[in-house]
């Protein structure tokens, strides 16, 4: 079954979330400089946006945090007809992320669940370290850079959002843009906003919506027009931006025959700031610092 889990669509846009002081000098100027300064050039923008991911990204692998899932199935008359959630444990290896599931439905794993869990993400991490951090481990995933180029960007003008200046932006999917694979195939049928944090060139809430049907693996799966997801990211210990959470609703088609209508949510929390031995990668074992964050 086609699982909404709001992070799925998400990252196939975005890119992992780069250090607030990559951008210092940006800061300099203060909110007022920023206010008084012309608006950058928006390709340009994304592009200052992916190289700072580049700049300093090992200051995210300083971190752990804990990502809960809750996917809810609609009935025709709009009522839920099952809730399950999932929790995971977040975190990077070699710049990229990696989640274990830890809990489902609320219950802790099982041991058979636990093994199996371990070898996944052991197996994952083994990969992550044999992947450049610029190259996705999904080879479906692509930069938010990479799919900007095969969109309409419109609009573009100032606003506050969580009391930091903003750069805002609208974009919509060409659809004579030449797409190679499902991610880029997926960006034809998209159009939102964007919010970029204007100091430190991040993406802090994305809002985007199909306006097209989207097949997913052939006849096997079709999201429907109308379908539509947030997500939203923020500065954390004053010094790494990381996810907060998201929310969508998807309606869908199995075979093209069985339609589903679900509604997911995410939230992220308990951020931890932790170190990574070389020989514990193998096991995707994390070590607490004893001293607390900055």
């Amino acid at each position: 079954m086609l699982s909404m889990r709001v992070s799925w669509i998400a990252g196939l846009l975005l890119m992992p979330a780069p250090p607030a002081h990559a951008s210092q000098p940006a800061r300099q100027n203060g909110q007022e400089g920023l206010a008084n300064t012309p608006l950058p050039e928006i390709r340009q923008l994304m592009r200052e946006v992916q190289d700072h991911q580049k700049q300093l990204e090992k200051v995210r692998e300083n971190y752990t945090y804990s990502s809960l899932q809750t996917t809810q199935d609609i009935d025709g008359k709009g009522q839920v007809k099952r809730t399950a959630t999932e929790e995971f444990e977040e975190f990077y290896a070699n710049g990229h992320l990696i989640g274990r599931l830890v809990k489902k439905d609320g219950k802790p794993l099982d041991g058979q669940e636990q093994q199996k869990e371990t070898e996944r993400v052991t197996k994952l991490v083994e990969k992550a370290q044999q992947t450049p951090p610029d190259q996705p481990l999904n080879a479906q995933t692509i930069t938010v850079s990479k799919v900007m180029e095969m969109m309409d960007l419109s609009h573009p003008r100032r606003e506050t959002f969580r009391s930091r200046p903003t750069i805002v932006f609208d974009f919509i999917g060409r659809i004579d843009a030449k797409t190679h694979g499902l991610a880029q195939d997926l960006s034809k049928t998209l159009q939102g906003t964007m919010w970029v944090d204007e100091a430190d060139r991040q993406i802090a809430h994305l809002e985007v919506r199909f306006i097209d049907n989207f097949n997913v693996g052939g006849l096997f799966a079709r999201i429907d027009k109308g379908s539509s997801f947030y997500f939203d990211q923020a500065l954390v210990n004053g010094e790494v931006w990381l996810p907060v959470g998201g929310e969508g609703t998807i309606q869908a088609r199995i075979l093209l025959v069985k339609g589903i209508r679900q509604h997911g949510t995410e939230r992220d929390y308990d951020y931890k700031r932790f170190r990574v031995e070389a020989e514990q990668l193998k096991d995707a074992k994390i070590v607490p610092e004893n001293k607390p964050p900055q």
